[in-house]
């Protein structure tokens, strides 16, 4: 004979213990993590930036409470101080120092602020401004905390992460969010591999550091899409693996040296409805330039350096910025419907402007 089911009310809250007890674990893992061990072990690595720079602005260009000093002070006086705000990150205890080249401008004097409250003035090692990547150098008193890059590339979306800079001038600041997207193209250049988050971010963040949940440094907080200038939940960091080189190049060298061929190129046109077309076209070839000597014409479609296959005119200028200049590379490309090869000896890119 079987016995009577309880009422159904009596039946859910039985089975609800159970079931909240099998799943508990997973939901304390998924759980809002906490920030505050992270934050502590981290920010004493993190660092304010303060620049001077003369304006050298026009007097009739400059805003009418800036020029007032300039007026009074009659023509020889000394031209008015611009003052920017960044932030960075300590990578070695000698006091080498990661941030934005932005950050730094037409600085004439750079000041880092620890967070003990000490101040340093510290010289410019190098910068790089397609990466908008610089390093600094302090002679701190004694060895300073320092914190490490992990691999951006092991980072997915959707993954907590915590930014800590100088935003609007207060430093030993920290925000959280989670990873939005990866691989973002925001049209800037042909290193746009940003990661996007939603940590806010605002002004006097830039050259700071992205961490994940293990402390180390995944991306360098960069730039914000906003319409009012202040954090709207989209900014956007360099990828600590795309800055790794930059950085190891500044180092032994101060500057960042990339290949070049001396070409422009463009994605291949698909016809509507259809999938693009992997390669990257010939637009155009600069006179004396590495791929003019090679052969190199406009309408080729490159498909491969050194069997690398080429997607499209991105990875093309990322790989060829990657090589070494002087380094000779087979171009396997398209030409009037034939497949040709070339070998070309890479050049070295000129600096921007």
């Amino acid at each position: 004979m079987h016995s009577p089911l309880p009422p159904l009310s009596r039946r859910l809250a039985l089975m609800l213990p159970a079931a909240l007890a099998a799943c508990g674990p997973a939901i304390a893992q998924r759980g809002l993590p906490d920030f505050a061990d992270l934050a502590q072990s981290v920010l004493p690595a993190v660092v304010s930036i303060q620049t001077t720079a003369r304006d050298t602005t026009a007097p009739e260009w400059r805003g009418q409470q800036r020029d007032r000093p300039q007026r009074e002070q009659g023509r020889r006086g000394p031209r008015p101080m611009l003052l920017g705000s960044g932030s960075g990150f300590i990578i070695e205890p000698s006091g080498i120092i990661v941030t934005n080249a932005h950050v730094l401008g037409d600085a004439a004097n750079v000041t880092v602020a620890l967070q003990d409250g000490s101040d340093y003035p510290a010289t410019i090692i190098g910068l790089d401004e397609l990466t908008d990547i610089a390093l600094l150098k302090i002679e701190p008193r004694a060895p300073l905390a320092a914190v490490s890059l992990g691999h951006s590339r092991q980072m997915r979306v959707g993954q907590w992460v915590m930014a800590a800079g100088n935003p609007f001038g207060l430093g030993g600041s920290v925000t959280s969010g989670i990873v939005s997207a990866i691989g973002r193209d925001i049209r800037l250049g042909p290193f746009d591999d940003f990661i996007q988050t939603d940590a806010p971010i605002n002004p006097g963040n830039s050259g700071g550091p992205l961490f994940n949940l293990a402390g180390e440094v995944i991306g360098i907080t960069t730039l914000i899409f906003s319409p009012t200038g202040a954090s709207a939940g989209i900014g956007f960091a360099v990828p600590s693996d795309l800055a790794r080189p930059v950085i190891e190049q500044l180092l032994r060298g101060g500057r960042v040296e990339r290949g070049w061929l001396g070409v422009a190129v463009g994605d291949v046109e698909s016809p509507p409805g259809r999938p693009p077309r992997a390669g990257a076209q010939v637009l155009g070839v600069e006179r004396g330039s590495p791929a003019a000597r090679s052969g190199l014409r406009q309408g080729d479609v490159i498909t491969s350096v050194d069997g690398a296959r080429i997607s499209n005119n991105r990875e093309l200028v990322r790989g060829i910025s990657a090589i070494p200049p002087g380094q000779n590379v087979k171009l396997s490309l398209v030409r009037e419907g034939r497949l040709v090869e070339i070998t070309i000896q890479v050049g070295r890119r000129p600096s921007p402007g």
